[in-house]
Protein backbone atom coordinates (compact mmCIF):
# COMPACT_ATOMS: atom_id res chain seq x y z
CA UNK A 1 0.00 0.00 0.00
CA UNK A 2 1.24 3.52 -0.55
CA UNK A 3 0.35 6.06 1.72
CA UNK A 4 0.38 9.55 1.00
CA UNK A 5 1.31 12.56 3.78
CA UNK A 6 0.64 15.96 3.79
CA UNK A 7 0.57 18.97 6.11
CA UNK A 8 0.63 22.91 6.68
CA UNK A 9 -1.26 23.43 3.43
CA UNK A 10 -2.24 27.08 4.71
CA UNK A 11 -4.86 27.68 2.12
CA UNK A 12 -2.70 27.27 -1.03
CA UNK A 13 -5.00 26.10 -3.78
CA UNK A 14 -2.13 25.36 -5.86
CA UNK A 15 0.39 23.17 -4.32
CA UNK A 16 -2.70 21.08 -2.42
CA UNK A 17 -4.34 20.38 -5.82
CA UNK A 18 -0.61 19.20 -7.32
CA UNK A 19 0.01 17.25 -4.15
CA UNK A 20 -3.41 15.38 -4.68
CA UNK A 21 -2.82 14.92 -8.41
CA UNK A 22 0.82 13.59 -7.64
CA UNK A 23 -0.76 11.09 -4.88
CA UNK A 24 -3.30 9.81 -7.30
CA UNK A 25 -0.64 9.19 -10.03
CA UNK A 26 1.88 8.13 -7.89
CA UNK A 27 -0.23 5.21 -6.53
CA UNK A 28 -1.28 6.13 -3.27
CA UNK A 29 -4.16 4.50 -1.36
CA UNK A 30 -4.47 6.53 1.75
CA UNK A 31 -3.97 10.24 2.27
CA UNK A 32 -3.26 11.62 5.82
CA UNK A 33 -3.13 15.61 6.38
CA UNK A 34 -1.41 16.50 9.52
CA UNK A 35 -3.32 19.69 9.90
CA UNK A 36 -3.03 23.46 8.83
CA UNK A 37 -5.47 22.78 6.01
CA UNK A 38 -7.69 26.28 7.83
CA UNK A 39 -10.28 26.79 5.49
CA UNK A 40 -13.48 24.67 4.82
CA UNK A 41 -12.83 25.98 1.16
CA UNK A 42 -10.08 23.54 0.79
CA UNK A 43 -12.11 20.26 1.54
CA UNK A 44 -12.99 20.05 -2.49
CA UNK A 45 -9.41 19.60 -3.28
CA UNK A 46 -8.67 17.34 -0.75
CA UNK A 47 -11.97 15.49 -1.82
CA UNK A 48 -10.59 14.83 -5.35
CA UNK A 49 -7.95 12.59 -3.66
CA UNK A 50 -9.16 9.14 -5.34
CA UNK A 51 -9.00 7.33 -1.75
CA UNK A 52 -9.75 7.93 1.73
CA UNK A 53 -8.60 11.42 3.28
CA UNK A 54 -7.79 11.39 7.14
CA UNK A 55 -7.71 14.77 8.40
CA UNK A 56 -6.86 16.50 11.18
CA UNK A 57 -6.42 20.38 12.80
CA UNK A 58 -3.31 22.13 13.56
CA UNK A 59 -2.45 24.83 15.47
CA UNK A 60 -4.32 27.01 12.38
CA UNK A 61 -7.41 25.40 12.74
CA UNK A 62 -9.85 28.03 11.06
CA UNK A 63 -13.39 27.39 11.30
CA UNK A 64 -13.36 24.39 13.20
CA UNK A 65 -17.38 23.74 13.43
CA UNK A 66 -17.94 24.01 9.44
CA UNK A 67 -14.71 21.69 8.46
CA UNK A 68 -16.21 19.01 10.83
CA UNK A 69 -19.77 19.47 9.56
CA UNK A 70 -18.48 19.89 5.89
CA UNK A 71 -16.85 16.35 6.22
CA UNK A 72 -19.23 14.61 7.79
CA UNK A 73 -22.74 15.27 5.26
CA UNK A 74 -20.49 16.33 1.84
CA UNK A 75 -17.11 14.65 1.59
CA UNK A 76 -17.54 10.87 1.58
CA UNK A 77 -13.71 9.66 1.32
CA UNK A 78 -12.39 12.55 4.10
CA UNK A 79 -12.27 11.40 7.60
CA UNK A 80 -12.43 14.35 9.92
CA UNK A 81 -10.35 13.01 13.16
CA UNK A 82 -10.01 16.33 15.56
CA UNK A 83 -6.95 17.23 16.85
CA UNK A 84 -5.30 13.43 16.57
CA UNK A 85 -6.10 10.94 14.55
CA UNK A 86 -5.60 6.91 14.73
CA UNK A 87 -5.87 4.08 12.81
CA UNK A 88 -5.19 0.54 11.08
CA UNK A 89 -4.10 0.43 7.42
CA UNK A 90 -3.07 -3.15 6.35
CA UNK A 91 -0.74 -4.39 8.99
CA UNK A 92 0.29 -0.77 9.99
CA UNK A 93 -1.08 0.95 13.16
CA UNK A 94 -0.76 4.98 12.85
CA UNK A 95 -1.22 7.74 14.40
CA UNK A 96 -1.30 11.35 13.48
CA UNK A 97 -0.97 14.86 15.09
CA UNK A 98 0.53 18.25 14.14
CA UNK A 99 2.84 18.48 16.46
CA UNK A 100 6.56 17.01 16.27
CA UNK A 101 6.94 16.51 19.78
CA UNK A 102 3.91 14.61 20.49
CA UNK A 103 4.37 12.84 17.71
CA UNK A 104 7.71 11.82 18.89
CA UNK A 105 6.52 10.71 22.21
CA UNK A 106 3.68 8.46 20.45
CA UNK A 107 6.66 6.86 18.14
CA UNK A 108 8.59 5.80 21.23
CA UNK A 109 5.28 4.59 23.03
CA UNK A 110 5.88 1.46 21.01
CA UNK A 111 1.98 1.70 20.39
CA UNK A 112 2.21 2.68 16.68
CA UNK A 113 4.34 1.87 13.13
CA UNK A 114 3.88 4.64 11.82
CA UNK A 115 3.51 8.52 13.45
CA UNK A 116 3.17 11.64 11.37
CA UNK A 117 3.18 14.91 12.04
CA UNK A 118 3.63 18.61 10.72
CA UNK A 119 3.68 22.13 12.03
CA UNK A 120 7.97 22.88 11.70
CA UNK A 121 7.30 22.85 8.08
CA UNK A 122 10.34 20.81 7.82
CA UNK A 123 10.74 17.37 5.87
CA UNK A 124 12.00 14.81 8.11
CA UNK A 125 12.32 11.29 8.17
CA UNK A 126 13.13 9.12 11.55
CA UNK A 127 13.34 5.26 12.46
CA UNK A 128 12.44 5.50 16.39
CA UNK A 129 12.81 1.83 17.61
CA UNK A 130 10.44 0.02 15.82
CA UNK A 131 8.58 2.99 13.93
CA UNK A 132 8.45 5.20 11.44
CA UNK A 133 8.53 9.06 12.42
CA UNK A 134 7.28 11.35 8.83
CA UNK A 135 6.79 15.14 8.71
CA UNK A 136 6.11 15.21 4.74
CA UNK A 137 7.27 19.44 5.36
CA UNK A 138 4.96 21.96 4.07
CA UNK A 139 2.78 22.38 0.35
CA UNK A 140 2.94 26.23 1.34
CA UNK A 141 6.23 26.52 0.67
CA UNK A 142 7.45 28.93 3.21
CA UNK A 143 11.23 27.69 4.29
CA UNK A 144 11.65 25.11 1.25
CA UNK A 145 10.24 23.34 -1.54
CA UNK A 146 6.76 22.34 -0.61
CA UNK A 147 7.04 18.58 -0.55
CA UNK A 148 4.67 16.06 0.65
CA UNK A 149 5.86 12.03 1.78
CA UNK A 150 4.86 9.00 -0.33
CA UNK A 151 5.44 5.52 2.04
CA UNK A 152 5.56 2.22 0.27
CA UNK A 153 4.17 -0.03 3.21
CA UNK A 154 5.65 -3.24 1.30
CA UNK A 155 9.27 -2.23 1.65
CA UNK A 156 8.84 0.68 3.97
CA UNK A 157 10.67 3.16 1.81
CA UNK A 158 9.92 7.05 2.01
CA UNK A 159 9.99 9.12 -1.18
CA UNK A 160 9.61 13.16 -0.95
CA UNK A 161 7.75 14.59 -3.52
CA UNK A 162 7.78 18.32 -4.71
CA UNK A 163 5.04 19.64 -5.95
CA UNK A 164 5.74 23.76 -6.27
CA UNK A 165 8.86 26.73 -5.96
CA UNK A 166 9.77 28.17 -2.83
CA UNK A 167 7.45 31.14 -1.79
CA UNK A 168 9.89 34.54 -1.10
CA UNK A 169 8.96 37.51 0.35
CA UNK A 170 10.79 40.47 0.75
CA UNK A 171 12.25 41.84 3.79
Amino acid sequence: MRIAIVSDSHDHIPNLQRAVRLANQGGAELLIHCGDLISPFMLPYLHAFQGLVHLIYGNNAGDQHLIASRCASGFDNIRHHGFHGTLVAGSYRIAFNHYPELARELALSGAFDLVCCGHDHFYAVERLRNCLLINPGDLLGKDEIPSFALLDTEDASVRRIEVGSKIVLDD
